[in-house]
């Protein structure tokens, strides 16, 4: 029996309706990237594995630290990474809230605070204070990257407050 004419245009709706990828759900999602940025930090934090730390980052990455160039690219953040896992008693810690996301749901960004352990001028540690914003990406293997990277100083405690 052939197909009926008028049963054209409502299969031409089902099969673009089963194309279509699956709607942006941002609950789930802010779950993901939380979760997602939440690993990364550990990682980060235990100060070992450069290649599994920048896997977190687009190929296209960019770096902003504080008072330092900017560092574009995986190669530069793979090399400012190690350079960092090298210094003695070096550490970060991070903690990210609030994801925003883009419509489409393929951007995001969130803000956080962190902290970083770095040698002082006499040797002694010392740990500052921070806070940033990343920018992430939906990349096309299912994975939110970080696309962009920029952290700076809080503003001063007020003496009344020390």
């Amino acid at each position: 029996m052939p197909f009926p004419r008028i049963l054209f245009p409502f299969a031409a709706v089902l099969v673009v309706a089963g194309c279509a990828s699956p709607s942006f759900n941002p609950a789930v999602e802010q779950q993901r990237l939380l979760q997602r940025d939440a690993e990364w930090a550990a990682i980060a934090s235990a100060g070992k594995d450069v290649e599994k730390t920048i896997s977190y980052f687009s190929d296209d990455a960019v770096m902003i630290p504080p008072g330092q160039p900017i560092i574009e690219g995986k190669a530069a953040i793979r090399a400012f990474t190690a350079g960092s896992f090298q210094i003695p008693g070096f550490n970060i810690r991070w903690k990210s809230e609030n994801p925003v996301f883009s419509p489409d749901g393929k951007l995001a960004y969130m803000r956080g605070t962190n902290s970083t352990t770095v040698p002082g001028p006499n040797g002694t540690l010392l740990t500052l204070p921070g806070r940033g914003v990343t920018v992430w990406r939906m990349e096309p293997d299912g994975q939110w990257r970080c696309v962009v990277d920029i952290w700076n100083d809080p503003p001063p405690v007020p003496a009344a407050t020390r």
